[in-house]
């Protein structure tokens, strides 16, 4: 995948993709070169290592997500699941109308 895809579908600037992947890059859990077709573009690879590393660090995070739901009630896990469909409809729409106008 490359830099400015990253970018695009994390929703964050070029700067902060290019540090945590220099952060990655240092730590071998990444490699990057240049797209063969456009040497301005950098694609990032996962290593093995970064793979482990990932896999580590989504567990424990879709453990907590799991722990932290189930301390709330079942109507406040309704709530919860209800707003945040509103907020992903409400955002996707903004963010379409936003690469409209660019």
């Amino acid at each position: 995948m490359t830099q400015k895809e990253i970018c695009q579908r994390t929703f964050q600037s070029k700067q902060t993709v290019n540090l945590i992947i220099k952060n990655l890059l240092a730590e071998n859990y990444v490699t990057v070169t240049e797209a063969p077709e456009n040497k301005r573009n950098k694609i990032v690879r996962m290593t093995d290592a970064g793979r482990t590393y990932c896999e580590k660090v989504v567990r424990h995070i879709t453990w907590a997500e799991d722990t932290a739901m189930s301390m709330f009630t079942p109507e406040e896990q309704k709530q919860l699941i209800d707003l945040s469909r509103t907020f992903t409809k409400n955002l996707t729409m903004l963010v379409n109308q936003e690469m409209k106008d660019i």
